[in-house]
């Protein structure tokens, strides 16, 4: 009896990596919150230390946010095995053939080669990571997010959270409550790069779909972040360029059918 052919999956299924040494606790809520954004966090592993009190602010939502601890016991001073650990679990969980993506959550380029080659097996990779990630890495994934614009967002969304008291006599770092003004100051719309990418992707009267824009542009740039210029989605930073960008919109909104297209604006227009 043949096999009925298995429907494909609605949703990529990820797994979540995170690198303890590397990255802050306070970007717990708006990691996930992200992560969904892109497929369903099917396992979540963080590798570090855990006897000591280095990572007292990651025990604390570990258990909410159910994920795994990998302990790693630090061998030998000034060699990080925690790293060896993460790459050797991404390796065993690629060979299962059970994900469609990787989220590595960490500002260590030691990671760069396995973004890479999680990669060439036809993986999403999806990097986290504090701003001074150094470049290859960043390069390395499909999509890098900056890590302050999640501190910043979770610090919008709760506040007042780091008043909380914390209990006495636990031996624990405090844990690390989002601060109201880590919010990074908006960058300069990179508006030349913009114009070129149009330009070159445009059909013959110059109009390219924004969402075919928004790919292109993530190919070319993994870190590209409508939010770290002050925008929540490209439709808004592409009008906030009234300048320099004409919007159309196609279709109706009433059948759902509506796209928005974008081209460079003629100069004297």
């Amino acid at each position: 009896m043949a096999l009925k052919p298995q429907a494909p999956r609605q949703q990529k299924h990820l797994a979540v990596l995170i690198d303890a040494d590397n990255a802050p606790a306070a970007i717990i809520e708006g990691l996930f919150e992200e992560i969904a954004k892109y497929g369903v966090a099917s396992v979540k592993r963080i590798y570090g230390d855990w006897t000591g009190p280095q990572l007292g602010s990651w025990k604390k939502v570990l258990l909410d946010h159910s994920i795994q601890p990998i302990q790693q016991f630090a061998y030998t001073k000034g060699k990080n095995a925690t790293d060896c650990a993460l790459i050797i679990d991404a390796m065993d969980l690629l060979y299962t053939r059970r994900f469609d993506g990787f989220c590595l959550v960490s500002s260590d380029s030691d990671f760069t080669r396995l973004a890479a080659r999680l990669r060439e097996e036809g993986l999403a990779v999806y990097g986290f990571g504090e701003e001074k990630t150094p470049k290859p890495f960043v390069s390395a994934c499909d999509k890098f997010i900056y890590t302050e614009l999640l501190r910043a967002e979770a610090a919008e969304a709760a506040p007042g959270s780091g008043d909380r008291p914390q209990p006495a006599g636990t031996g624990e770092a405090p844990s690390e409550p989002p601060k109201p003004d880590a919010k990074p100051k908006p960058q300069k719309v990179p508006v030349d790069f913009i114009a070129k990418l149009i330009d070159d992707i445009s059909d013959e009267d110059g109009w390219v779909q924004l969402g075919a824009l928004g790919q292109n542009i993530s190919k070319l740039r993994p870190a590209f972040d409508e939010r770290l210029y002050g925008f929540r989605k490209l439709s808004d930073l592409i009008k906030g360029q009234s300048k320099r960008f004409e919007i159309q919109v196609r279709g109706s909104s009433a059948s759902g059918g509506e796209s928005l297209y974008v081209r460079n604006r003629k100069p004297g227009k």
